[in-house]
């Protein structure tokens, strides 16, 4: 039996009832990634995993690859950690084999989380399950192709600017954000620190608030993972949206914005709406300056956490020839001039720039000012809606080199992800059809701070009125 299609839950049930051993699951992964990975390269290497889980979780949980394991090679998909083993475990990490289960760790990205393709990788770019002349979406392009092509039953991301939630639009599977500082950040290599949140990604609706039952809650080790009881999400899959307010933003339906994504859209409003949900227009009026906002925040942070690779005390140590300024500072040059590849380059210089003396005022404090008015644009819209639904991309997956040499349409590939992250709240990406290239189009609903829950509840209701979920790529 080809375990490998099968969501988590329903594994899960098999092995409840002992229908099926959790040996059996890991040999059909196993053969799956040896099968496909060589199109796919959603693994930079593939997953170690001894023998089995034994607890009630037994099964596999894909980790991208600035997630650390204990001992375990983690690259960020960077030539500059080549040979880094992490001595600890990240905090999801630990509870995942809490729960009984084991890491299927080493999935590819672009290279420290920088990208919207999965193209920017050191170990070359990984491609969409349904085409694989298309990209899988990034940065966590490889966890997302993983869960697409069945060599991962779950896997988890990273989400700064839409990580999580774009590359599950462009594969057809479910990535969800939580809430900034529901899961904990302790051991997750750090690109944009006031923007990074790990989340799930899965096949549907039931695994996602499954595996965030397993990761969230408080981790004192991480200065900004928020002190706040955990529900059951698994208690919000509920068949039931009377009632609830739905703000619809008209600046996320915008001029070039893909017809048939807009289209699926309004499908999937029409049909929450036949369900009980009340739609109502509503307006976030500082959306357009989103992206140039996230882009000067996100890049000095970016700087300031890529300074300590320097091959010093880990990772690639490159040495020239000859001394040409000081052996430390040629050392320094050196490997990360070999190191760093050139999307990351970009990064570091667009974000030192924006903070050096004369330009940070001009800048970034600018920038931080901007995004206070975004979160404010949230607060007002929730205080009228419960929850805001809107495209997760504006188009479905690009072809692989199309925008490579063009890194500002590159960049605006998030723009409508990039604002949950400014304000930190949860969002979620959910199939919602297909083009007429069968390439999945993605739906996002976003939340008031820590109402996964309601998220839950809308993206379960449209899940269980539709049959995107239970298609699957053919590989």
């Amino acid at each position: 039996m080809n375990f490998y299609n099968l969501t988590a839950h329903e594994l899960l049930s098999l092995l409840d009832q002992k229908k099926v051993i959790s040996e059996d699951v890991l040999k059909s992964l196993k053969e799956r990634v040896s099968l496909v990975n060589k199109k796919t390269n959603a693994f930079i290497r593939e997953p170690q995993v001894s023998s089995p889980a034994k607890g009630a979780f037994g099964i596999p949980v894909g980790i991208k690859d600035n997630i650390c394991i204990a001992d375990e090679l983690v690259t960020c998909g960077s030539n500059i950690l080549k040979g880094f083993r992490p001595p600890y475990d990240a905090g999801v990490v630990e509870k995942i084999k809490a729960h009984g289960s084991e890491v299927w760790g080493g999935l590819n990205m672009d290279e420290f989380a920088f990208g919207s393709s999965c193209e920017s990788s050191f170990y070359g770019p990984t491609r969409n399950p349904w085409d694989l002349e298309r990209v899988p979406g990034g940065s966590s392009g490889g966890s997302a192709s993983a869960v697409a092509a069945g060599e991962a039953v779950w896997a988890l991301g990273s989400d700064t600017g839409g990580s999580v939630r774009q590359p599950a639009s462009f594969c057809g599977v479910v990535g969800l954000k939580p809430t900034y500082g529901r899961v904990s950040r302790y051991g997750l290599v750090a690109f944009g620190s006031s923007l990074d949140q790990i989340g799930p990604i899965t096949k549907d609706v039931t695994d996602s608030a499954l595996l965030l039952n397993m990761i969230a809650g408080f981790d004192k080790r991480d200065s900004t993972s928020v002190d706040t009881p955990v529900p059951d999400y698994a208690k919000a899959l509920v068949k039931d949206v009377k009632g609830l307010k739905i703000g619809i933003p008209k600046e996320y339906f915008i001029d070039g914005i893909d017809p048939e994504v807009a289209s699926a859209v309004h499908e999937a409003i029409d049909i929450l709406k036949k369900e009980g949900a009340v739609i109502k227009d509503i307006s976030l009026p500082h959306t357009e300056y989103a992206v140039a906002t996230y882009y000067i925040v996100a890049t000095a942070e970016a700087s300031s956490n890529l300074a300590r690779f320097d091959g010093v005390e880990y990772g690639l140590r490159e040495v020239p020839d000859r001394v040409r300024k000081t052996p430390l500072i040629d050392m320094y040059e050196t490997t990360r001039e070999k190191g760093f590849g050139d999307e990351a380059k970009r990064r570091i210089m667009l974000g030192t720039y924006v903070l050096s003396s004369g330009y940070y005022d001009a800048y970034y404090l600018r920038a931080q000012k901007v995004r206070t008015l975004i979160k404010q644009d949230f607060d007002k819209a929730f205080g009228e809606c419960d929850a805001i639904l809107c495209p997760t991309s504006p188009t479905t997956a690009f072809k692989i080199n199309e925008k490579v040499n063009d890194p500002l349409a590159m960049y605006l590939s998030d723009i409508f992800t990039i604002p949950a992250n400014l304000a930190g709240i949860p969002a979620i990406s959910i199939p919602c059809g297909f083009d007429k290239k069968k390439l999945p189009i993605g739906l996002q609903i976003m939340g008031k701070p820590f109402a996964e829950e309601t998220l839950f509840r809308i993206s379960y209701t449209y899940e269980q009125n539709t049959p995107w979920h239970l298609e699957r790529a053919k590989l």
